[in-house]
């Protein structure tokens, strides 16, 4: 059994399933669209949302440098993922990095992992865009009935309809093809990138600097009754569970993390780029690098605008403008941010999509969904299911307060690929190897501690639902996955034969 669950499917087995013709994505994306794609994903709910509610409630002004830390841990993760994109151009991302060097099992846990948590992610952007829609419908004058936009507590009852909406739309476009995407993704990251833009510049005239004091505030006790809320670290080590501080800067890292979950998606598109080897690595780190500049600018400007313990966790930026006395930046801050989660959402919904793809070509999952459409090219079916599933889900819950478990799931496939790096190099010597990550096995380790680190800077609530969402995978596998493989059914070819 334990051979079996660490069977590995060779690299050269990956990209010849690729060139069946049942199963062969269209080839069109180029380092350009890859980086867009990356721009589009990253910048979103970390500079429109997530900086309010890191500053307000973890660090302080020094969310800033909670920037810097999750930037790090992500460009030391991007390391790892250009080397593996350039050498298994495949759908899949670090599902399919683990299936070459870990082995099956480990490669169930880590798509298991990802589809969900991706999907997860989607719908939590949806339901935030909806939001903004909602203040700029009602800043005009225009209210949609409760019971449509998710907000009817009288009743007990609400469908998000907006939220659902935007959901079916991208699925549709998704469908339609990779270039029409990335086309549609041009246009919108050209105008949010504008907005953010803005924001920096006229917010630079309105900075006081005695909003920075204390830059890094003292630390403050968690409420009584709240230690499944606090780092897990700090239970593990017995301190008083606390925010704020020197710590509060790692748990706003923890924090603002989920706006980085972008990059690797542009791994899971590697399979529809014309020279993955050489494109995807620079899709995965350029745009990183621009989205953590962006960042780390907006966190300086909006704290050093208004105190940080006066931010607004829902719309930081907006209020930041209506607090100096310039609202009508707010209703230019809305239509940024609404333009730019939607396409935070169209490339979660790719990147799960392609993962499930992934799993299915391999027969993890039933091979129904591993057929592309035989026009556009791209895999259709697990897009339409997901896409329907994931706007029911958005349109009836409300998923914010489940950020962190994106982030952890995100974290625990960064370490898993960097854990890879290291595996295939000594495994697989032999491979071609267009991108090298650097300093092997030293940066891969430092990779595994620092992404290890900011998960113990989350809840412990998190590890809980997180173990929960792992053991429900390990049912699936078990009872469908594991003797549904190719690679158990190739197992089992020469003993069936007569």
């Amino acid at each position: 059994m334990g051979s079996t669950l660490f069977r590995t499917k060779n690299v050269e087995q990956s990209i010849k399933d690729t060139e069946e013709p049942e199963h062969a994505l269209k080839k069109s994306l180029s380092a350009l669209d890859l980086t867009v794609f990356g721009v589009g994903v990253i910048i979103g709910t970390g500079i429109f949302v997530l900086t309010g509610t890191a500053a307000k409630n973890n660090a302080g002004p020094a969310v800033a440098l909670s920037f810097v830390v999750a930037g790090v841990v992500c460009g030391l993760a991007a390391l790892c993922y250009a080397e593996f994109a350039s050498t298994v151009p495949v759908a899949g991302s670090a599902y399919t990095f683990s299936y070459a060097s870990l082995g099956e099992f480990p490669a169930w846990i880590i798509g298991w992992d990802l589809v969900l948590e991706l999907a997860l992610g989607t719908a939590v952007v949806a339901v935030g865009w909806s939001g903004y829609i909602h203040s700029l419908l009602d800043n005009a004058g225009w209210h949609l009935p409760g019971y449509l936009s998710g907000r009817d507590g009288a009743h007990g009852f609400g469908f998000d309809i907006l939220a659902a909406a935007l959901v079916l739309v991208l699925t549709a476009i998704l469908v339609v093809g990779m270039k029409l995407s990335a086309r549609v993704t041009s246009v919108v990251v050209a105008i949010k990138v504008a907005v953010v833009l803005v924001v920096i510049i006229a917010g630079a005239f309105f900075i006081h600097s005695g909003n920075y004091s204390p830059f890094v505030p003292p630390k403050e006790p968690v409420p009584a009754g709240g230690n499944l809320k606090a780092p897990l670290i700090q239970l593990m080590i017995g301190w008083a569970p606390s925010n704020f501080g020197v710590m509060g800067i790692f748990t706003a890292a923890s924090v603002v993390f989920f706006a980085f979950i972008g990059f690797d998606v542009v791994a899971t598109a590697a399979e529809e780029t014309r020279n993955p080897q050489r494109d995807v690595p620079r899709g995965i780190i350029g745009s990183l690098i621009i989205c953590t500049a962006l960042y780390v600018a907006v966190a300086i400007v909006v704290t050093g605008m208004q105190k940080y313990s006066e931010l607004s966790v829902d719309a930081p930026l907006a209020d930041a403008f209506k607090a100096t006395g310039h609202p009508w930046f707010a209703g230019l801050i809305s239509f940024g941010a609404a333009v730019g989660l939607t396409t935070v959402c169209m490339i979660l919904l790719l990147g799960q999509s392609r993962v499930f793809f992934a799993m299915s070509r391999d027969g993890l999952l039933p091979r129904f969904f591993s057929h592309t459409h035989p026009r556009f090219r791209t895999p259709y079916r697990p897009t339409i299911l997901l896409g329907v599933v994931i706007a029911i889900v958005a349109g009836f819950t409300s998923l914010s307060e489940l950020a962190e478990l994106v982030n952890i799931g995100t974290l625990f496939a960064f370490i898993v690929v960097a854990i890879s790096v290291i595996i295939l190099r000594n495994t697989r010597p032999d491979l071609e190897r267009s991108f090298r990550t650097p300093w092997v096995p030293a940066l891969p380790i430092v990779s595994v501690l620092a992404s290890l680190w900011l998960m113990l800077n989350l809840p412990a609530e998190t590890w809980l639902r997180f173990a929960i969402w792992m053991v429900i995978g390990f049912v699936v596998y078990f009872l469908y996955g594991r003797s549904h493989s190719r690679l158990a059914q190739a197992e089992r070819t020469p003993a069936d034969a007569p």
